[in-house]
């Protein structure tokens, strides 16, 4: 049977462990603000760029043809 101090030891090992796991937990849920955030900014970014590329080509077919010389 162990004894009174390697009881006190895995204790406090599991305590630490316990702070750890607590900080992981944190980071892990900041890290996915971040993504769900990031992803939101690539969406957004994604989306203006097909309206800028849609307003481009729009203008593109306004422009007259340029025939070259014969």
């Amino acid at each position: 049977m162990p004894s009174a101090s390697q009881i006190d030891q895995i204790a406090e090992r599991v305590e630490r462990l316990l702070v750890r796991y607590e900080e992981l937990q944190r980071t892990n849920a900041l890290l996915a603000e971040q993504v769900e955030m990031l992803t939101n900014e690539r969406d957004s970014l994604k989306s203006r760029l097909s309206a800028a590329r849609s307003r481009v080509e729009a203008l593109l077919e306004r422009l007259p043809e340029i025939k070259s010389p014969a």
